[in-house]
């Protein structure tokens, strides 16, 4: 997916960067890229997020309901194509990763259908894993 899009950076915190390391490069497969002792990047599909040691600014606090499931108001994540998003959703399943949201598809027979997913890292940060079948409907209203 990069160079469909413009490259965004984030940081996050983190509360060790070693488990940020495994979960990251470990079960996702994003390619680790500059570090330090207080701080990690990593390529997260074509995205470059920035783990920075601060435990305490980590972890999500509030949800709002969408389409009847209860989505972290803060979070970040990567929009895949679909096939894509199936495989990651099967390893995902495979690791005995536990997800806050189930992979589904949610806005079933709407405009905005779309395949979701999230889960925490070892921090407690939420993220969304999205696929569209038609990715020209992403902004469709």
């Amino acid at each position: 997916m990069s160079g469909q899009y413009s490259t965004i950076g984030k940081g996050q915190a983190t509360g060790v960067p070693t488990s940020a390391r495994a979960f990251y490069c470990g079960l996702l497969g994003c390619r680790e890229g500059r570090s330090a002792p207080d701080w990690v990047d990593f390529d997260f599909y074509g995205h470059q997020i920035v783990a920075h040691l601060a435990p305490d600014e980590a972890g999500h606090r509030s949800t709002n309901a969408v389409d009847g499931d209860n989505v972290p108001v803060r979070h970040f994540g990567a929009i895949l194509p679909m096939n894509e998003w199936e495989r990651l959703a099967a390893r995902l399943k495979a690791a005995s990763q536990g997800f806050i949201i189930e992979p589904h598809v949610r806005f079933k027979g709407e405009v905005g259908e779309q395949a979701t997913m999230f889960l925490l890292d070892p921090c407690g940060n939420a993220l969304e894993f999205k696929a569209f079948r038609d990715i020209g409907r992403l902004f469709a209203k």
